[in-house]
């Protein structure tokens, strides 16, 4: 009895060695995986940031061509054809049901209100004021996103997030002279309805690959976004220039589709309060491209407002989710 008491206790140590063994393998594998995922989210959202810093230049490009009405509609349409493709060529299903409501939101937030809204507030307001609303956004989709998924990150965040608010609140509002126009109604209602379709996205980008996430949204768009292309054209004059084809062109392929394609993927991959504040950077980008691109004066200010975004762009992302 003692020998095949010890018999059966060494192959139960030798099999718990063996578990623990590939137990704590396992640790290892998944420790050693973690950062890889985090960085290359980090850059896909980096990159989406990128592409939307350039959209209030480019639709200051597109209005010498196009009026807004007809702009907003046709960068929904060519971005839909784009989508659409990609969906038809690869053969992707239609959306499961439990997903529909959520594409509804992200296509009502960012493919139509907040392209809408920007557009015809960039009709009176300059994109140093019009850029107000990207540094508040990055606070409000963090706001959005603890009330829609739950995310709960830590004080450090929050102070963060609200340091570099306001050093990009102040600096814009420096930069248009400090007044309030009749543009901003446009502009804080844009800011709270991408806020909505960015947390949105976020949460579907965790079951469903990014690039379907605005894909499907952008088809969704078509049975309106077709109409009023063709009604808005027919109402309003169209005047081909470089500029203005240069400037549909981006805000269709580059800020409607690809941009939000790696912004979700990236949302996905760090958490959309985290992705969320890496926006502190759009308004000095976009400042900058209105510099080279539309002839716009910067002050020195600048560089001193750049310093603090980016030491609080850091805070976000080490701070604890």
């Amino acid at each position: 009895m003692r020998a095949q008491d010890s018999a059966t206790g060494s192959r139960s140590i030798a099999a718990a060695q063996t578990n623990g063994g590939t137990a704590r393998g396992r640790v290892r594998r998944v420790g050693t995986a973690g950062p890889a995922p985090r960085y290359g989210g980090t850059l896909q959202a980096a990159l989406g940031v990128v592409a939307f810093s350039l959209t209030f230049p480019a639709t200051a490009w597109g209005l010498e061509g196009f009026g807004p009405w007809s702009l907003v509609a046709m960068r929904s349409v060519l971005a839909a054809v784009i989508a659409g493709g990609c969906l038809l060529a690869l053969r992707v299903p239609l959306p499961a049901r439990r997903h529909r409501a959520g594409l509804a939101v992200v296509a009502a937030g960012v493919v139509l209100g907040f392209p809408l809204l920007t557009t015809l507030a960039l009709q009176t307001s300059s994109t140093a004021h019009a850029a107000v609303v990207v540094g508040l956004l990055p606070l409000t989709t963090a706001l959005f996103s603890a009330l829609r998924v739950g995310a709960r990150p830590s004080r450090t965040f929050w102070l963060a997030a609200l340091a570099g608010a306001a050093a990009v609140i102040a600096f814009t509002v420096q930069q248009s002279g400090g007044a309030l126009t009749g543009a901003d109604a446009y502009l804080f209602g844009a800011l709270l309805v991408c806020a909505a379709g960015y947390t949105e996205g976020g949460r579907l980008a965790r079951v469903m690959p990014g690039w379907q996430v605005i894909g499907w949204a952008l088809v969704l768009c078509l049975p309106l976004s077709v109409p009023a292309t063709l009604i808005a054209l027919s109402h309003e004059p169209v005047h081909l220039t470089a500029h203005g084809v240069a400037g549909l062109l981006w805000v269709a392929a580059g800020s409607q589709f690809l941009g939000l394609f790696v912004w979700y993927r990236g949302m996905a991959a760090i958490g959309i309060p985290r992705a969320s504040q890496l926006q502190l950077a759009q308004p000095l980008l976009t400042l900058v491209w209105s510099v080279v691109l539309l002839g716009e004066q910067l002050t020195p200010a600048a560089p001193l407002t750049a310093a603090a975004v980016l030491v609080c762009i850091a805070v976000t992302q080490r701070a604890r989710a």
